[in-house]
Order: C-alpha cells, then sequence, then structure tokens
C-alpha cells in the first residue's frame, strides 16, 4: 500500500478493520475452448500417425493451426487475454506443432528408410524438431513483453508445423503428383527431402531472423473493398489446389525470414520498434 498502512489488498472501513479485495477465479471459456480443441487435434494426429493414417494425421495438424488462430483472436477481440490462456496455448502448441508434426515425419517418412544414413534413419531429426519447438516456445515466453508485435524472433512453430503437414497432403493427394511421384520421385528421396525439411525448420525456429505476424492486422477497422476481392480470389484458389497452395504459402512463409536477412532487403525494410506482443499463436 502507497500510504504504508495495513491496507494489504484492500480499503479500510470502519474501525480500521482491512477489508481484503476477493481476486476473481476462473478462466474465460471461448478461448480456452479453443486452445483445448488444438490441443486434442495433437493427440489425434499423434494416434493416425501410430495407426499409419498420415492424411488424416496431416490434416488433424492444421484444423489445429486453425484453432489456434481462432483462439488469439477471440482472445484480442473480447479483451479476454489471461497468463494462464498464454500458458495452456504454449502447452497446447508443444503438442500440436511439436511432438504430433515430428512423429508424423518420422512415422511416413524417415522410419521407413532408416538404411539410407544414420543422421537421416535415427531418431536425431525427430527429437532436434521437438527440442527446438520448445526452445521457440519457451523463448517467446519470456521475451513476449519486449517483442514488436508486427514480428516474430525465429519461425513460428505453428507455421515450422505446417510446413510438414501442407507437405504430407501435398504428396500424397496432389492429383498432379501421383504420376509424377511414381515415374520419377522415389519414396527414397522423399525421405531424404522430409529429413532435410525437418532440420532447416528446427535452425528456423531457434534463429534469430524476423518473420512477419499477422497479428497488426486490424480486422475491426475499414479496410479497402480491392482486400476483400482479393481475399476471395486467394479462397477459389485454395479450393482449387488446396494442399499445393497451403504448402506453398507455409514453405514461401519459412524462406520469407532467410530473404529478409540478406543484406540488400533488409536495408530497404525498416527496424521495427519494440512494443509490447501477443501470444505466438497465429502467423
Amino acid at each position: 500500500c502507497e500510504t504504508g498502512g495495513a491496507c494489504q489488498g484492500g480499503d479500510q472501513r470502519g474501525g480500521g478493520v482491512p477489508m481484503r479485495r476477493s481476486r476473481r477465479r476462473g478462466v474465460y471459456l471461448l478461448p480456452s475452448l479453443l486452445t483445448i480443441g488444438n490441443l486434442l487435434c495433437g493427440v489425434y494426429a499423434i494416434v493416425a500417425a501410430y495407426n499409419n493414417d498420415y492424411t488424416r494425421s496431416a490434416a488433424a495438424i492444421l484444423v489445429a493451426l486453425i484453432l489456434d488462430g481462432l483462439d488469439g483472436a477471440v482472445a484480442r477481440l473480447t479483451n479476454s487475454q489471461s497468463d494462464f490462456g498464454v500458458q495452456l496455448d504454449s502447452l497446447a502448441d508443444l503438442v500440436s506443432f511439436g511432438v504430433a508434426p515430428a512423429i508424423l515425419s518420422y512415422a511416413w517418412a524417415i522410419k521407413p528408410f532408416s538404411q539410407i544414413g544414420w543422421l537421416f534413419g535415427s531418431i536425431i531429426p525427430t527429437a532436434l524438431f521437438v527440442s527446438s519447438g520448445a526452445f521457440r516456445l519457451a523463448r517467446f515466453n519470456v521475451q513476449t513483453r519486449n517483442l514488436d508485435k508486427r514480428y516474430f524472433v525465429g519461425l513460428p512453430i505453428p507455421a515450422a508445423a505446417a510446413v510438414i503437414a501442407s507437405f504430407v497432403l501435398f504428396i500424397r493427394e496432389s492429383p498432379s503428383l501421383v504420376a509424377f511421384q511414381h515415374e520419377l520421385l522415389s519414396h527414397r528421396l522423399t525421405s531424404a527431402l522430409v529429413v532435410v525439411t525437418v532440420y532447416a525448420l528446427s535452425f528456423l525456429m531457434v534463429s534469430r531472423l524476423r518473420y512477419r505476424s499477422l497479428k497488426g492486422i486490424e480486422i475491426k477497422k475499414r479496410q479497402p473493398f480491392t482486400l476483400l476481392i482479393g481475399l476471395t480470389l486467394v479462397v477459389l484458389v485454395i479450393a482449387s489446389e488446396p494442399s499445393l497452395v497451403v504448402f506453398s504459402f507455409f514453405f514461401c512463409y519459412a524462406l520469407s525470414g532467410i530473404v529478409r536477412s540478406i543484406p540488400l532487403v533488409k536495408r530497404r525494410v525498416p527496424e521495427p520498434v519494440e512494443q509490447p506482443a501477443g501470444g505466438e499463436g497465429n502467423t
């Protein structure tokens, strides 16, 4: 208490008896439910990968990505952010975007072709991806109040997971790749690509590269009409070839941090001013 009296946690009324201010307990229901949905999608993705249902496993990770973005958006729109929500979101992200894609990549592409090399066939790529994701989330949690909300430092773990999940869907579900994969793209080559991708994503997550965040977009403000037309066109393109478009988007996003680090590009982009940041939730 600033007055130095005995008014800890409350005020004094009648006879100098201190009145403690009751603390509100509980959680914000809607954001927490979305976060739990994200977590359950990650658990389902792990189980599906264990049962060799790799398509559903990859789809569950992408659904978890959508739920993860929604819980952050709902929390900001309803002004229901809390420390509990931040920690719950990080734990759910580690399962859905750390453990689940690591197991998916291992079960689908690494384990069946373990004879191609020790660094390729061992558990190292899987363990490195999970560890890097955990380091990425921990670093974000301790730096979240000192970073520019427009940028992430290091590749966000949901984006890294989306690269793996969309790549699995692209290889397995894209009609244009079916004949190509049987004729030119061998399974061992696919396995090698997955391993290289897992190593690259792991290092990008713990790097100091800056990645643009979409949380700076003000959805409550009026936007140009052309933006609506552009978004409609994007939806139509995704609907025409979803696996290819989703993979291309997240792959280009993962490369964007590397491109921004090039000196020529770095001089053109002004350095952001540090501001308080929100959760990592969506990219």
